[in-house]
This record gives C-alpha cells, structure tokens and sequence, in this order.
C-alpha cells in the first residue's frame, strides 16, 4: 500500500510564489506519509485568459522551474507529478505538459496533453500543440502503477482505458476544470465515471478558484469518494490499497470481460 496525495492551489503569473506554494503543498503532503503527490495543470505559470504570456513564461523540462521542484522532491522523498508550460525550441506555441518526477528528483517521464480545450469559448490550440499518440508511460512507486492524463483528455474515455490497459492501478488527472456553468457537475461525474467504468483509483487535482473550480479529490474503484477539497489550497490524501483493487475487479470483472480495443484515430 502507498498513501497518495494531491494537492490544490491557485497558481498565478509569478513562477516564485507559485513555487513556494508548490512547496508547502510538497511538505504537507509529507507530513501524512504522501508517497507521491499530484499537482494541477498549469502549475508553474497561469493567467485568467491563454495569450503570449503563457508562450514568453514556458521553459524546458530541464528548465529551473522543474529543477526546483525536482529538488523539492528529493528534499521530501516523495514522487511529484506537476502540470507546466513546456517550451518548444523555435516555436511559437507550447505544449502542455505534466512532468514525472520521482522521490529522488529524476524526471520519470512526461505526459502532454493529448485534447486541447478548444471548447467553451476558449481555443487552447491557438497557443498550444497536442501531445504525439504513443504509448503510456505509466510511474511506479512503492509497487504502484500510476499514469497520467490532462484536465480536457478526461471527457475523452478512450485516454483513462488506455493507461488502465497499459498497467494504471491509479489514474492521475490534474486540471485547470474552468468555472462555468454545470462545469462542476460535469467535472465530478466524469471522475467517478472514469473510476468506476475502469475500476482504478482516481485521483484528480485542479486549480482553486479563480481559475480553477476546485474541487480535487480521490476515488476507489467503486466510484466512492475517499478524500477531497472544496475551494482552498490544501491537500487531500488516502491509502491506496491494492487488496480493495483486487477486490472490486473480482466482483466486476469489466475488464476482463470487454470486447473493444482502443486504438489512435485516423
């Protein structure tokens, strides 16, 4: 068993207080015994409206933002996945990317996001390139499968069967889920869909208010809320207990039993 953690905040345009917060988020989770610790989306730099601003702030996975947080993780000894703005050399866009860091401070991987939010008034792909079709490239910790998917990727439920196919015990969702209306709604029941349709753990962090509707939390395999927040930074955590896995996928094999397999599009 490992005890997971995610961890919700309001990051803005300063990288420096965005750090800082990352890093109380890091020690709190610390603090209960946290193995690994998911952060949401655009964690390293956001702005209310996508603009150049987003394009001007991103850096390399090798850039210092990741460095310091990488170096955060090794300080507490725990894993650390972390939504950026992940700089394309001689582009004009960038990509959005979660960065896999382990408990020694090695990135571990990368996951970019594969849908982007061209929906609800607002055109993510004017600033943005979607992430390649490949593989999943799930994280294991302390015997765990973790993988990860991005804020608009979870309306998409081939992307979660993917990582369940490709090993994910726990599925890993961080987010900057917009306010609006019903959005809410829409947010909570597609995480308990994805938990209960796959019978994973799902775990989701997203943005505080203003930019973000809050609301990060942990599901079990049966779609049950375990742990979660309202609108304040904070941290959530639970035990990830891979008997209670086992379990719910004896009573519904639904795995075992599908006929479908998911494949690219086009």
């Amino acid at each position: 068993m490992v005890t997971l953690a995610v961890g919700q905040f309001s990051p803005g345009e300063d990288k420096a207080v965005n750090l800082a917060a990352i890093g109380e988020l890091i020690r709190s989770a610390s603090q209960r015994d946290a193995r690994l610790l998911l952060l949401p989306e655009y964690a390293s730099f956001a702005t209310p409206t996508l603009d150049h601003r987003i394009v001007a702030a991103a850096e390399p996975v090798d850039g210092p933002f990741v460095t310091r947080v990488a170096a955060l993780a090794r300080e507490y000894g725990l894993a650390v996945v972390v939504g950026v703005n992940e700089q394309i050399p001689g582009a004009d866009r960038i990509h959005n990317t979660l960065v896999q860091i382990g408990p020694d401070g090695d990135v571990q991987g990368v996951y970019r996001k594969l849908h982007l939010y061209d929906a609800f008034g607002v055109r993510e792909s004017e600033w943005m390139v979607p992430g390649e079709l490949s593989a999943p490239r799930p994280m294991l910790v302390d015997g765990v499968t973790f993988a990860a998917q991005t804020c608009y990727d979870l309306r998409f439920p081939e992307v979660t069967r993917s990582l369940v196919n490709a090993g994910a015990d726990v599925v890993l969702v961080a987010a900057q889920w917009a306010p609006g209306p019903l959005k809410e709604g829409h947010w909570t029941t597609l995480l308990r869909a994805r938990a209960i349709e796959n019978t994973v753990y799902v775990a989701a962090a997203g943005q505080a208010p203003p930019l973000g509707c809050g609301h990060s939390m942990i599901i079990d395999p049966k779609g049950v809320l375990i742990d979660g927040l309202g609108e304040s930074t904070g941290v959530a955590s639970t035990l990830i207990d891979e008997q209670r896995l086992s379990t719910v996928r004896n009573e519904n094999p639904v795995l075992a039993a599908r006929r479908f397999a998911v494949v690219p599009a086009g």
